[in-house]
């Protein structure tokens, strides 16, 4: 059974920074895609980051340079690691996994960060 397990949300002040993590489990990790998303309080769910199987990355133009994506096929997780937060970095973080032709999400780990 695919699980993603979001971990390392939490309350920071502004210009701090966060860890986050997706551990993934049910398939095989090491070939997926994985996504990073967030929704804010009364916004849509918009892209964060992207890695792929080979390492490669991409994010969202607006938070280039402040935060990373990587991944551990090792321990079938991937991280966010999430720099000079702002306030308007406050909602809830989604991984996503591309399985094959189908997409699965975890639970989401919420992030608030206060000025």
């Amino acid at each position: 059974q695919v699980q993603l397990v979001e971990s390392g949300g939490g309350l920071v002040q502004a210009g701090g920074s966060l860890r986050l993590s997706c551990a993934a489990s049910g398939f095989s990790f090491a070939f997926a895609r994985i996504n990073w998303h967030r929704q804010a309080p009364g916004k849509q769910r918009e892209w964060v980051a992207t890695i792929d199987r080979h390492g490669s990355t991409d994010y969202t133009g607006s938070l280039k340079g402040r935060f990373t994506i990587s991944r551990d096929n090792g321990k079938n997780t991937v991280y966010l690691q999430m720099n000079s937060l702002k306030p308007e970095d406050t909602a809830v973080y989604f991984c996503r996994a591309f399985i094959g032709s189908q997409d699965r999400w975890g639970q989401g780990t919420q992030v608030t960060v206060s000025s």
